[in-house]
């Protein structure tokens, strides 16, 4: 798949060839589902525990006598009624770790880049190189680009330092590493970016 690039100021700067095997295939609703589902579920923190009438170390000894005592009748200190005792109908540990084959976690990746490059929102950039690194530059230049309400910029291996600064305070503008791309991220935005770096780590990265 052959696909024009733009650099900063919407001139063409060239063209990319594409691999197929990354940016060519068919998407699957179901391998997006489960990879966007993984994803979110490993992102849940492990819900603690309170301890319970079993789990509170007190005496079990009974207080007093069952009748005669003048108050009310209880079997020991783990009861919830007392400061210190067990908590009542408490939180149950809840641990978040599900497991998803990494060739399926590979496969959604290519799918949702393929995604992208299908439906026409995925924008090659030759370059990140904003001068001085102000916002202002930036801005214009992203009004002739045709950015979606919510873009997603993969850089290459570390991101570039003038582009990162000058879009941190536009909105809808995020950025990632190579390294970081998820299906989730990718998907959830109106425009994927790439940078030649960044094609060329994720072909590798499917390729190595």
């Amino acid at each position: 798949m052959k696909i024009q690039v733009k650099n900063l100021d919407a001139a063409a700067a060239g063209d990319i060839e594409l691999n197929d095997d990354v940016f060519g295939l068919e998407p699957r609703a179901d391998i997006l589902h489960r990879v966007v589902t993984w994803q979110l579920e490993k992102r849940r923190g492990t819900a603690r525990g309170t301890r319970e009438r079993a789990d509170v170390a007190r005496s079990g000894k009974k207080l007093g006598n069952q009748k005669g005592g003048g108050t009310a009748r209880h079997g020991d200190r783990r009861a919830p009624v007392f400061i210190g005792g067990g908590k009542a109908h408490g939180a149950r540990v809840r641990d978040f770790n599900p497991g998803l084959n990494k060739k399926v976690r590979a496969l959604g990746l290519r799918m949702a880049l393929s995604a992208k490059a299908k439906d026409g929102s995925l924008i090659v950039l030759d370059g990140l190189d904003v001068a001085d690194g102000k916002t202002k530059a930036l801005i214009g230049q992203l009004a002739n680009l045709g950015f979606g309400t919510k873009t997603l910029v993969i850089d290459g291996e570390a991101l570039n330092v003038s582009f990162a600064r000058a879009s941190a305070n536009i909105k809808g503008i995020n950025l990632l590493p190579a390294i970081g791309a998820n299906v989730y991220d990718i998907l959830k935005h109106d425009t994927l970016v790439l940078t030649r770096a960044a094609v060329e780590k994720l072909e590798a990265r499917f390729n190595g």
